[in-house]
């Protein structure tokens, strides 16, 4: 029975690269110079440091626009509230989401099941298995959870025939 899995995941060396091209280019630009201006990769937790909230701003910009370019996914950032740090500087986290959230894959279930299309969707873990008799129902709902589900990143793969 053919079966694939929809999953949300981030390339961690890809998102690694996007952070050191971003603090190559603060540590370059004029208008960073003499700032304690710096993004930080820790597991999956971004914190990105300034020297006020404009600067925060134009770092968290520099980021994201450093993240499309690599091809990771900008809507696997969830943004903190932004932080008072030592001094007059501020400081941000921003929490790279890993996996569909239980209630995001329960909808997803859901929508498969309300669609009247012959696949049957389970959640397992931080995936969620989709199976059906043909790969045309398959495909079908591939198209179906790309249009319904926009607010976070999802990888349809491990593809069975």
């Amino acid at each position: 029975m053919p079966s694939f899995d929809i999953s949300s995941e981030v390339n961690k060396m890809e998102l690694k690269n996007a952070v050191e091209q971003a603090n190559k280019e603060i540590a370059n630009r004029f208008d960073f110079k003499g700032s304690d201006a710096r993004v930080e990769l820790a597991e999956l937790v971004l914190t990105l440091y300034a020297d006020d909230e404009f600067k925060l701003g134009q770092v968290r910009d520099l980021l994201t626009a450093r993240c499309a370019k690599r091809g990771v996914d900008v809507r696997a950032l969830a943004p903190k509230p932004v932080e008072k740090a030592a001094g007059n500087k501020v400081k941000q986290a921003v929490e790279v989401k890993s996996g569909i959230a239980q209630d995001t894959a329960k909808r997803i279930v859901k929508l498969v099941k309300d669609s009247k299309i012959k696949a049957q969707a389970a959640i397992q873990g931080a995936a969620v298995r989709v199976s059906g008799a043909k790969r045309d129902d398959l495909q079908s709902v591939i198209a179906l959870v790309k249009g319904a589900v926009t607010d976070i990143p999802l990888q349809f793969g491990n593809f069975r025939d």
